[in-house]
C-alpha cells in the first residue's frame, strides 16, 4: 500500500502542477494568454495524470480486497513484481488515453476564435471552438472513456462490497475497527474524486455560467489532489497527535491573548 500511495502522491503533485502555476502566473501578470503548444501540453498532462490516478484507485481497491478477503494469498497474488506491474499499467493506461484524446482534439480545425472560457485548457471548451463535424469523433471517444470509467467504478464498488462482508464476519471488534480505518481513507478519496468529476460532467446546462464553470473546474481539478494527502495522512497516529497539540496550543493562546482596540 505504501508503494501505491507513493504513486498517488506523485500523480496528485503532477495534477496540481499542471494547472495552478500557469493560472497563478497569468493572474500575477494580469493576462490570460497561453500558447497553442502550451494548451496542448496542459490538456495532455491533465488527462494523463487524472486517468492514471483513477486507474490507480482501481488497483488500490483490488489491493485492499486481496489483503482483507484473501490475506493468506496476499504475498502470492500481490508480490513486488505484481505491484510494479499494476502501477505501470495504471500509468500506461493514463498515457494511452491522454494521447488518444489529445491527438484527436488538436487535429480539429478551430474557427470560433481562440478564447477558452476557463483558467486552464480542457477538451469540452476546445470542442466549442471547433467548426467541423469531425468533433463527433472526440465525442465518441469521450463516451467510450465514460463507459470504461463506469466499469472501473463498478469494480471498486464490488470490491468494497466483498471487503465489508469480510469485515462484518470478523469476530474481533478491534480487528473490524482497524480494517475500517485502513479502508475508509481510500473510500473517501475515491468518493471525492468521482463525485467532483461527475458533477463537472453531468451538471445541467441551465445552471452553467462563467462563475459556476470556474467553481466546478476548481472542484475537480484542484480540490481532490490537494485533499488526498491530508486524508491519507490522518492514518498516521504521530501526525494526528501533532495536529491535536497544535490545535490545542492555538486555542489556548487565543483564549489567553487579551483583546486590544486601536483608535485611528
Amino acid at each position: 500500500m505504501d508503494f501505491f500511495l507513493l504513486n498517488l502522491a506523485l500523480l496528485d503533485l503532477g495534477c496540481i502542477s499542471t494547472t495552478l502555476p500557469k493560472a497563478m502566473a497569468n493572474a500575477l501578470w494580469d493576462t490570460r494568454a497561453i500558447s497553442y503548444p502550451g494548451c496542448a501540453a496542459q490538456v495532455f498532462f491533465l488527462l494523463f495524470l487524472f486517468s492514471a490516478e483513477y486507474s490507480l484507485f482501481t488497483v488500490m481497491s483490488y489491493d485492499h480486497f486481496v489483503a482483507i478477503y484473501k490475506p493468506l494469498h496476499y504475498g502470492t497474488l500481490l508480490g513486488s513484481r505484481a505491484c510494479v506491474t499494476m502501477a505501470a499499467a495504471a500509468w500506461g493506461t493514463g498515457f494511452f488515453c491522454s494521447m488518444l484524446h489529445n491527438v484527436n482534439t488538436f487535429s480539429l480545425p478551430l474557427c470560433q476564435g481562440n478564447v477558452v472560457n476557463q483558467f486552464f485548457c480542457e477538451i469540452p471548451q476546445i470542442l466549442k471552438l471547433s467548426c467541423s463535424q469531425s468533433y463527433l469523433r472526440e465525442v465518441w471517444l469521450i463516451v467510450v472513456s465514460v463507459l470504461v470509467i463506469f466499469g472501473c467504478f463498478v469494480f471498486i464498488v464490488l470490491s468494497y462490497v466483498q471487503i465489508f462482508r469480510a469485515v462484518l464476519r470478523m469476530p474481533s471488534e478491534h480487528g473490524r475497527h482497524k480494517t475500517f480505518s485502513t479502508c475508509l481513507p481510500h473510500l473517501a478519496v475515491v468518493s471525492l474524486f468521482v463525485s467532483t468529476g461527475m458533477f463537472a460532467t453531468l451538471k445541467p446546462s441551465s445552471v452553467s455560467s462563467a462563475s459556476m464553470d470556474l467553481v466546478v473546474a476548481v472542484l475537480f481539478s484542484v480540490v481532490p489532489p490537494t485533499v488526498n494527502p491530508f486524508i491519507y495522512s490522518m492514518r498516521n497516529q504521530e501526525l494526528k497527535d501533532a495536529l491535536r497539540k497544535l490545535m490545542t496550543r492555538c486555542v489556548s493562546e487565543a483564549m489567553n491573548c487579551p483583546s486590544r482596540t486601536m483608535f485611528g
